[in-house]
């Protein structure tokens, strides 16, 4: 697992991945990651804490998100992707996590 550290006051700290999982009425999730692997146009992006920022556009699938031991997938609609110093944020037109629920 990759983790960026970062040093604030001459201590290490692990910065993760702040992700917000947004659909056109509502918080779907929200909560920290060590990744998030979605479907895109021009195919699957993983990210990981410290990616570059990037803004790609969604295909209809899966949204994975990775927590410390727990996994979330979300079925998300056409929509986008934004990651931006160490803040995610996947914004879909109909999303709804795989368990069923719509709101978490």
């Amino acid at each position: 697992m990759l983790i960026v550290r970062t040093h604030v006051r001459g201590t290490e700290v692990t910065v993760p991945l702040e992700v917000e999982l947004v659909s056109a009425d509502s918080r779907v999730w929200s909560g920290e990651a060590r990744e998030v692997i979605a479907r895109t146009t021009d195919g699957d992006l993983g990210v990981l804490p410290g990616h570059a920022p990037v803004l790609a556009v969604l295909a209809k699938g899966e949204v994975r998100i990775f927590t410390e031991g727990k996994e979330v997938v979300a079925t998300v609609e056409d929509g986008f992707l934004s990651i931006e110093h160490n803040r995610g944020t996947v914004f879909s037109d109909s999303a709804a996590l795989a368990d069923g629920s719509s709101a978490g």
